[in-house]
């Protein structure tokens, strides 16, 4: 029993260390929230113009909101000296959007919209409570965690969607 009790200690903390080893450096947390935001605004501009007034409107809103989150993630970057690049999607991202592309207007596509846009808050929102809490660098910190309760905001309006 014993053993069995050390054995769960040992794995608890194993845990523990992985998680915060798993804290992208400030750099990768850049180019993260960098594709996640293009991949929100990228695919909301294919979905502004739904015949569903709920998806067009939570579209034209992730336009706003992200558009505002990469500014303030570029801003805090430049402010704690991390070299910005280009925001690139994720190779997942892309076959997302390419997804979505290939779907015609209607239900169905915004069916997909709305999976894919909770699966991308879920990333973006672990995203941004990770580095909130575990980040290393001050300033994008800061705006990780002023980032995340409007990422809990838009998982709230799309679980009623």
């Amino acid at each position: 029993m014993k053993a069995l009790f050390l054995g769960a200690v040992a794995l608890a903390a194993m845990t523990a260390t992985s998680a915060v080893a798993d804290t992208p450096t400030p750099k990768e947390f850049v180019a993260k929230a960098g594709a996640s935001d293009t991949f929100e605004i990228d695919s909301a501009k294919l979905m502004a113009t739904s015949k569903s007034q709920a998806v067009s409107e939570f579209a034209t809103r992730m336009i706003t909101d992200h558009s505002k989150s990469t500014k303030m993630v570029q801003a805090a970057a430049r402010a704690d000296h991390v070299r910005l690049g280009k925001p690139m999607m994720t190779v997942g991202q892309r076959t997302d959007l390419t997804a979505l592309k290939a779907v015609p207007n209607g239900k169905t596509r915004d069916d997909l919209y709305l999976k894919q846009q909770k699966a991308a808050h879920d990333d973006a929102l672990a995203l941004m409570q990770d580095y909130a809490a575990n980040g290393s660098a001050r300033h994008l910190k800061m705006t990780a965690g002023k980032i995340a309760p409007v990422v809990e905001k838009h998982q709230a309006m799309l679980s009623t969607m």
